[in-house]
């Protein structure tokens, strides 16, 4: 199987809870025996969905197709995920009670508010990392200090003042680390989508404010395609191609799915995520002759050759590059840009990582 074929195969794999035309395609390539389950551990384990994957297997009675040992191990990293992702719940809770205590009311973003809101089957399916949570800007400092002093750490200077979220914190006594979000994007974008535009349709569900429904899909594309440069880089993510599949079947009705300012990267990354995997019944979403050329493009990039390869690397290094310049011009004249950047020159484990590091192509 090429690293393509996989991509697909996987990406299909994790509709067949609902799909059922797809699930038995994928029982007919299961049957086949022609996977090549190396690459397909490799590839979900790198879009973070491989406990998905395992979910979905067993819930369509498929994992007597995989080899033993493979079930196996995918039960047992797919156990491990569960109990990780109850105790961010456990720890969701804790921050929620704690700031609505202090009259601050934090919006739980992405993966944990997928959690919290129940969006999985099975808790073990989404695997996540941070504890992202949007407040009025006015409380991100009270949030803050009110976290500190329960026990949470950070380092100084870590991040701007004009950066997205405040300084990522971690309590050692805690799975996860806490990022607070002052706003959702990019500065350059962030006023398209942010906390003034989406407060009208926060939900709230057992006392979590969390997201619409569709400012969740929303954001699975933006955190990619724009945070991530997605759009530039062409980078596919079946992760958040399965919250946009899964949202997408929690609508009641025809959704039109859409954003006049932003619509030429919501409409690429549905585009791109719909193909993937499947697109939802209730979903609607401009198709567009751009999303279009997008979407043959992240599929070109597929194709293992070195002027692809190198294409993306020059693009990533120039994004870097430039993001860095940028850093450091403003450090003349912007002091939480020059403490910042003092911060990393004298963090001699900074040195260390990018002395070690190997530049590849």
């Amino acid at each position: 199987m090429t690293y393509k074929e996989t991509l697909f195969f996987v990406g299909k794999c994790l509709t067949i809870t609902h799909e059922k035309h797809n699930k038995e395609i994928i029982e007919s390539e299961l049957k086949s025996g022609n996977i090549d389950w190396d690459n397909v551990v490799k590839l979900s384990t790198s879009h973070y969905v491989f406990p998905a994957l395992y979910c979905n297997l067993k819930r369509a009675s498929f994992l007597h197709y995989l080899p033993n040992d493979l079930v196996e191990y995918m039960k047992h990293i797919t156990d491990l995920n569960r109990e990780r992702n109850q105790q961010i719940i456990e720890q969701a809770k804790e921050i929620n009670d704690l700031l609505l205590a202090n009259n601050i009311t934090p919006i739980f973003l992405k993966g944990t508010g997928n959690l919290l809101e129940g969006l999985y089957e099975d808790i073990a399916e989404r695997m996540v990392g941070d504890i992202d949570f949007l407040i009025k800007k006015e409380h991100c400092e009270p949030a803050f200090k009110l976290l500190e002093k329960n026990g949470y750490n950070h380092k100084i200077s870590e991040l701007f003042e004009d950066h997205r979220h405040l300084p990522r914190i971690t309590n050692s006594n805690k799975i996860a680390a806490i990022e607070i979000h002052k706003e959702i994007l990019k500065k350059e974008k962030s006023h398209f989508f942010n906390y003034p535009k989406l407060n009208k349709s926060f939900l709230n569900i057992d006392n979590y404010t969390l997201l619409s429904s569709i400012d969740q899909i929303k954001l699975s594309v933006f955190s990619k395609l724009i945070n991530d440069n997605g759009y530039i880089l062409k980078n596919i993510s079946l992760k958040n191609a399965y919250d946009v599949f899964l949202l997408g079947n929690t609508l009641q009705s025809k959704t039109n799915i859409e954003d006049i300012n932003l619509s030429k990267e919501l409409s690429a990354g549905l585009k791109l995520y719909t193909t993937l995997l499947s697109l939802p019944i209730n979903i609607v979403f401009s198709s567009t002759p751009k999303s279009q050329i997008y979407l043959d493009k992240c599929l070109l990039q597929l194709e293992p050759n070195l002027k692809n390869k190198i294409k993306k690397s020059f693009l990533k290094f120039y994004l870097k590059f430039r993001f860095r310049i940028s850093i450091l011009y403003k450090s003349f004249f912007n002091k939480s840009f020059f403490l910042f950047t003092l911060s990393k020159v004298t963090d001699t484990n900074w040195w260390k990582e990018k002395i070690s590091s190997k530049p590849t192509l």
